[in-house]
């Protein structure tokens, strides 16, 4: 609730952002039942569904069928979903097989140092063209270094969180800092 309010108030909705709502998919006992407090919510502060992200976290062993009943019925009320960490937890390829979200959260892990590891970068390039397959954005988490940037950037990735850009705050927006050539170049010489 006080993230869907949050956001409402600093006006999300209003310049293209989305909000990402973290949930286990272990904790959902029917989506509809578990669902209404935040379409209420969005409801009265006006925000738009489409601008919701549920992102599951596959930290646990997952209940294939409960997960996809409820991606599937969070889909269906108009929000968009993702599977945050992908690659460090249960789910993984298996559950891509059988539900596509429109978005995947490339682990930090697979990310951190991606700059210094050619097998990294053959892994992230290799989830990455799968992804372009089926038609998923691919978002990488944890960058922290402009090597990781530049990696990233060059093998095509265009959504990217992490200190680099900005740290997580509360109450506001932080203004996000993103480079490009000209700047990585100033600030690496």
């Amino acid at each position: 609730i006080k993230a869907i309010e949050m956001a409402s108030d600093l006006s999300l909705a209003h310049d293209g952002s989305n909000l990402s709502i973290n949930f286990l998919p272990n904790a959902v006992y029917e989506p509809r039942a578990c669902i209404r407090t935040t379409l209420e919510t969005a409801m009265r502060v006006s925000f738009p569904l489409r601008c919701i992200i549920f992102e599951f976290t596959e930290v646990e062993p997952l209940d294939t069928n409960h997960l996809l009943n409820i991606l599937r019925s969070y889909r269906a009320m108009g929000f968009k979903t993702a599977i945050d960490d992908f690659g460090a937890g249960y789910a993984g390829l298996a559950l891509l097989s059988r539900f596509q979200p429109d978005l995947v959260k490339l682990d930090m892990e697979l990310i951190r140092d991606i700059d210094q590891s050619a097998v990294k970068r053959s892994i992230v390039k290799g989830i990455l063209k799968i992804l372009d397959d089926l038609g998923v954005r691919a978002i990488c988490e944890g960058i922290e270094t402009f090597a990781e940037f530049e990696v990233l950037r060059d093998i095509g990735i265009d959504l990217m969180q992490g200190f680099l850009f900005a740290r997580p705050s509360l109450a506001h927006i932080a203004a996000p800092f993103w480079p490009d050539r000209t700047e990585l170049a100033r600030t690496q010489a």
